[in-house]
């Protein structure tokens, strides 16, 4: 479903185009400058075991690139054309 842009006009929410989204639908709202920091969390389809390797898996990975151990990427994928 797509985003829709909303604005507040005396003190109430106007959306300003049609939705799709059923009667009662609960939504959040945040103004822009706060999405910063909001995490949006989906389910991955990994256990917190998996996920924790994942996690551990990229941290590596940061290390590394942060050491200068990388490749650059269109260099490395030349080597298979």
């Amino acid at each position: 479903m797509p985003a829709h842009k909303i604005r507040v006009e005396n003190g109430r929410i106007q959306l300003d185009e049609p939705t799709d989204l059923p009667n009662g639908t609960e939504l959040v709202v945040l103004p822009v400058d706060e999405l910063e920091d909001v995490v949006f969390v989906r389910d991955d389809g990994h256990d917190d075991e998996e996920r924790a390797e994942l996690h551990a898996s990229l941290d590596r990975a940061l290390d590394d690139s942060a050491a200068g151990r990388g490749v650059d990427a269109w260099e490395f994928l030349e080597q298979y054309r």
